[in-house]
């Protein structure tokens, strides 16, 4: 059974505000507790019983028609007609970047990563307690909204320029190879100058929510940053440790 402890805190509208979710379960009670509680969030919730009916609500959509348009796809994987990871096939298949949040009880190693290498953003075990759930969508609708808000052409503090469209990295007019984390985690920074950052929130928008490792791996990370970007890394002008409470750029 899934735990049913709803979140306390209150509905928060800057996250809830014009955010349709569909469900895709085909259990009525664990369908009807879901919707609840998404509900409970302020969010919007659409449901489908089945793969093909959901596959469908997809299909007859359009990019610019909101009566179909979803921000968040919970995705149950043992459906009838289609299964859900097929329908997550499909829809990656199409081009459809949806978040999504798959829900099962096969929790082996070897089922999550099939469910992530099918196109799924993040899986879910059951029994699951609708706190984590409902965590686990805001992440997933934050880091949705931050890639898709304009790219600027470049961003640049002094002599580090960044190229988000080309993902390359210059320093003092030379161009230095960073790794897709090492390129994430200087994005982010630049993006917010000054913003402190926890290594919590960092592990959270850079490697995600089913990142089952140490967060040391940041420190590990700025260590490798500082030795491409700062000219002394053990004085650093452009990573700064903000002790008790993480890093900032500049």
């Amino acid at each position: 059974m899934l735990s049913l402890d709803l979140p306390q805190s209150p509905t928060r509208p800057e996250l809830a505000q014009a955010t349709r979710i569909l469900v895709v379960e085909d259990e009525d009670l664990i369908r009807e507790m879901l919707v609840l509680a998404l509900e409970e969030e302020g969010y919007e919730v659409n449901t489908a019983v089945d793969g093909r009916t959901a596959l469908a609500l997809f299909q007859d959509s359009e990019p610019t028609d909101r009566e179909f348009q979803f921000d968040l796809l919970i995705l149950d994987l043992m459906l009838p007609q289609i299964n859900g990871l097929d329908l997550c096939r499909l829809l990656r298949y199409h081009g459809n970047f949806v978040p999504i949040l798959i829900l099962s009880a096969k929790a082996s190693e070897t089922d999550r990563v099939l469910g992530l290498e099918v196109g799924a953003d993040d899986y879910l075990t059951k029994p699951f307690s609708m706190r984590e759930l409902i965590a686990r969508c805001r992440a997933l609708l934050r880091r949705q909204r931050l890639s898709a808000l304009p790219q600027t052409p470049m961003l640049q503090m002094r002599d580090v320029a960044l190229y988000p469209q080309e993902c390359r990295v210059t320093v003092r007019g030379k161009e230095v190879n960073l790794s897709p984390k090492e390129f994430r985690l200087l994005e982010l920074f630049m993006s917010y100058p000054r913003r402190v950052w926890s290594r919590e929130q960092l592990i959270d928008q850079v490697w995600g929510p089913d990142f089952l490792g140490d967060t040391k791996t940041v420190d590990v990370h700025i260590r490798w940053l500082r030795e491409k970007l700062e000219q002394d890394p053990s004085q650093p002008e452009y990573l700064i440790t903000v002790r008790g409470f993480g890093y900032r750029f500049g």
